[in-house]
């Protein structure tokens, strides 16, 4: 990713050359590459390079196109040719991807967003209407993050020089902590009041001190793709897959694969050799790193990935976690972190190797398989098809569909018709299903207060509209879109990740076809399995799910057992109104006996607390935290204050 960043004082006043000064550091080592400026006495823009593709070494930015408009881009656009052709006049085939979006921009307006093919966020300063447009592709695989004051604002790639540098205060935003604690916050969210991040598929127009959030695309519930043959679902299928992945090939430099074994990364670099080899791609080569731990009866990958490189006749770089400190707990270290997810503490071992390998091979992309399981019916319920048939009103379908799914899962038809019916029902009327639920640790206030974040943003299924699997399609990728959200922006190495599991046009065609190709009885991602029969290799395919791994957090748990009691004695998330303590410990001596508890909800529990001990500890800005429920600006959120300014709310409003 390339970094943007930008101020505009709204009143007209200079731009802060401090202020500038202390931002150029931070967001440097994000974009190695180059950088750019653009400045006016009352806007400034700058723009540091990250690059990936031979186009991009071209660019200048903070382009300015012929109008005056400033746009600076961060993105890889996959449908240039297509693009190119609509503005044949005023563009030629080697233009660079900013140029064409400037002047896609100049043609439709903000109507250009939605032709936008790609993984991109962009922002475009137009002095012609005083207007600041800031957007997202429809996936989110960007970070976009702006702040409103009164004559002032800020936009950035990065939340840390929003919050170092805004000489402010800032309330913790509740809803953010209590979605870490449950499927990830909202896209829109940050941990910081007032401080807002672009959700994906939305553009956001800044003028007269306003924001309006528009969604400028979204997926059609009315397009429906039907074949005759299970072959020309196979078929679409491979052409769709084989597309995204070509995309994500662009690139001037070696591309790094993740290669875990599993079917998700196995068929992107299966299916990357396959295009590579008909010349179709743009990387010189395409690498692939594993990891592996042979003491982990359930984690046992060697064997599926080797069946790849066998494959591919080349073997790929390992690295042996057995004897890392995966889960190790820094309750308190003192470097700012901006999120729950930011790494403030020491690199592990493991990140230093992937880093080492990364600088070695000369790799500025990596190829993700994160959405495959949950896009291409990953799990294996008849839930959603049995949804779409109680919709309908096709009953006869129903129970004959039933009767098959029973057999198949050996249990009784009624249990199945009940999980599907108990999606168009008030939560009220029905029992939340148990990975729903809050997890018993978290104080029952904080719940009331956050409870639609806390139990993951559920949504009932509406029985008029689109059908039921559609919507379940939306609701899987929201969490998938909030996990990207979520996901950190690595500078030690600068690297860009892509996702062909969540190319625009593989989602419409997944979305598009009948469920039934997608999963059948006894057959789990049954459409994955037949279109890559003769390209993925078949004890691949054939393999079973892959166990979650959870013997080495249960052991680190029991190591640090002692650290992790006193930890329960002074808790900043407890004196924050959070976590109920007593109860955490409970769950914490459960899980060191073994015993099954929320693992992941406990994990990410104690990165919580982690990070609201660096901002308490941090020396960068002398940051601490208080409660502050009484005070009128706290509105029931945390306050992040220095010391200072505690010390001026007492004198002044008697706190």
């Amino acid at each position: 990713m390339s970094i943007q960043f930008g101020r505009w004082n709204s009143d007209g006043k200079p731009i802060d050359q401090t202020y500038l000064a202390k931002v150029k550091p931070i967001i440097a080592p994000y974009g190695p590459d180059d950088e750019g400026a653009y400045a006016i006495s009352n806007v400034s823009i700058l723009y540091r390079a990250f690059h990936t593709t031979k186009e991009s070494r071209r660019e200048t930015q903070p382009h300015v196109s012929g109008s005056g408009v400033v746009i600076t881009w961060d993105g890889r656009l996959d449908n240039r040719a297509e693009l190119i052709r609509c503005l044949r006049d005023v563009l030629t085939i080697s233009a660079t991807d900013v140029s064409i979006v400037a002047a896609a921009y100049e043609e439709w307006g903000t109507n250009c967003f939605a032709r936008l093919v790609g993984d991109w966020a962009l922002s475009i300063w137009d002095a012609n209407s005083r207007s600041l447009f800031l957007a997202k592709d429809p996936i989110g695989t960007r970070h976009l993050y702006y702040s409103i004051d009164s004559n002032q604002v800020t936009w950035s790639t990065i939340l840390d020089p929003l919050v170092l540098f805004a000489g402010k205060s800032f309330a913790l935003c509740e809803e953010y902590i209590a979605g870490w604690f449950s499927f990830f916050p909202a896209t829109h969210l940050t941990p910081y009041v007032g401080i807002h991040s672009v959700p994906p598929s939305c553009s956001v127009v800044i003028r007269n001190g306003k924001q309006t959030v528009t969604k400028y695309w979204d997926f059609d519930p009315a397009k429906k793709i039907r074949y005759s043959t299970d072959a020309e679902y196979e078929e679409g299928f491979r052409a769709v897959f084989g597309e995204a992945v070509r995309r994500r090939l662009r690139s001037d430099s070696p591309i790094l694969a993740e290669l875990s074994g599993g079917m998700d990364s196995s068929s992107i670099v299966c299916m990357a050799d396959t295009i590579i080899a008909r010349g179709a791609a743009e990387t010189p080569r395409l690498d692939t790193i594993s990891y592996y731990d042979d003491s982990e009866p359930n984690w046992n990958e060697r064997p599926y990935f080797t069946k790849v490189e066998e494959k591919r006749r080349r073997t790929g770089t390992h690295i042996d976690v057995g004897s890392q400190e995966l889960f190790k707990f820094e309750l308190d270290i003192d470097h700012f972190a901006a999120t729950p997810a930011s790494s403030g503490g020491h690199p592990s071992e493991t990140s230093r190797q992937f880093a080492a390998i990364m600088a070695s091979k000369g790799n500025r992309v990596v190829l993700s398989g994160i959405g495959g399981d949950e896009v291409t019916g990953g799990v294996p319920t008849p839930t959603p098809e049995l949804e779409d048939l109680l919709a309908r009103g096709q009953f006869r379908t129903l129970a004959q569909r039933l009767r098959v799914w029973a057999l198949n899962k050996r249990k009784p038809w009624f249990h199945l018709l009940f999980e599907a019916a108990r999606s168009f029902l008030p939560s009220a009327l029905v029992r939340i299903p148990k990975h729903m639920r809050p997890v018993p640790w978290l104080n029952p206030n904080f719940v009331k207060r956050n409870l639609l974040a806390s139990r993951g943003y559920e949504t009932r299924l509406t029985l008029f509209g689109p059908v039921p699997s559609f919507q379940d399609n939306l609701s899987t990728l929201d969490v998938l879109r909030r996990q990207l959200h979520c996901s950190v922006l690595w500078s030690e190495p600068p690297y860009e990740k892509r996702y062909p599991y969540l190319d625009r046009a593989l989602l419409e065609f997944v979305y598009a076809i009948p469920r039934e190709q997608l999963v059948r009885p006894g057959q789990r991602r049954s459409l994955v399995r037949r279109a890559l029969i003769q390209i993925v290799p078949e004890d691949l395919l054939n393999r079973k799910r892959k166990a979650f791994v959870a013997r080495k957090p249960m052991a680190a748990i029991s190591t640090e057992w002692p650290r992790l009691v006193d930890m329960t004695k002074d808790m900043v998330s407890s004196s924050a109104g959070i976590i109920d303590p007593n109860a955490l410990l409970h769950c914490l001596e459960e899980a060191r006996h073994g015993l099954d508890i929320a693992l992941i909800s406990l994990l990410r529990t104690l990165s919580i607390e982690s990070w609201l001990r660096r901002l308490r500890n941090c020396n960068l800005s002398n940051i601490v935290v208080s409660k502050m429920n009484d005070h009128p600006r706290a509105k029931g959120h945390l306050i992040v204050v220095s010391a200072q300014q505690i010390n001026n709310l007492r004198k002044t409003e008697g706190v």
